[in-house]
């Protein structure tokens, strides 16, 4: 269906060669089709500041991370202590749903500021009607798997889990009371 969305929206600007839909279409899970024409848009605008003719899979994957995550904060000056935090807790997500089976493959990983996140990490999940036991347990261990990345690494725990913490307790809390 995405896949479809974005051919409706990019038949009226020029797309280079290299450009696949369908690898587009399977990068956006949960993109609205107001979030898809967003994106072209963004794409073209980034293809005109560029000087291009035509829009390449670089302005289409820059403009999905910037309608999925926010403005990159290039302006924030970030200390080197922080950033490594950020990178290890990033890292950390990463490995975990690496090694554990039923988990989402990992897309992309920043450290670079974007909205309000100091860095993301980045899933495609498979779509599907349903979530099964054993893959929430790993969703939730891959949560909490920045959390322990920086406690194994530095022996210090940042503030930078909050928002982990805050979609673990709501797994959690689903798994309880709902399913």
């Amino acid at each position: 269906g995405r896949e479809k969305i974005l051919t409706v929206h990019t038949k009226k600007v020029k797309l280079e060669k290299n450009v696949g839909l369908t690898t587009l279409a399977k990068g956006t899970p949960g993109f609205s089709g107001a979030d898809l024409e967003n994106l072209v848009n963004e794409a073209a605008l980034l293809g005109a500041k560029r000087n291009k003719e035509k829009i390449d899979m670089i302005d289409l994957e820059d403009a999905k991370d910037k309608v999925y995550m926010g403005l990159e904060r290039k302006s924030k000056v970030i200390r080197e202590e922080d950033r490594k935090t950020t990178a290890y807790h990033e890292a950390g997500h990463a490995l975990v749903a690496r090694l554990l089976p039923n988990t989402d493959a990992v897309n992309k990983i920043t450290i670079i500021p974007r909205g309000r996140a100091a860095g993301v990490t980045w899933f495609l999940p498979e779509e599907s009607d349903f979530k099964y036991k054993d893959q929430l347990e790993s969703e939730l261990s891959v949560a909490f798997g920045g959390r322990v990345a920086e406690e194994i690494v530095f022996n210090r725990i940042s503030t930078g889990a909050a928002n982990d913490i805050k979609q673990a307790t709501d797994v959690a809390q689903k798994m309880v009371r709902s399913w």
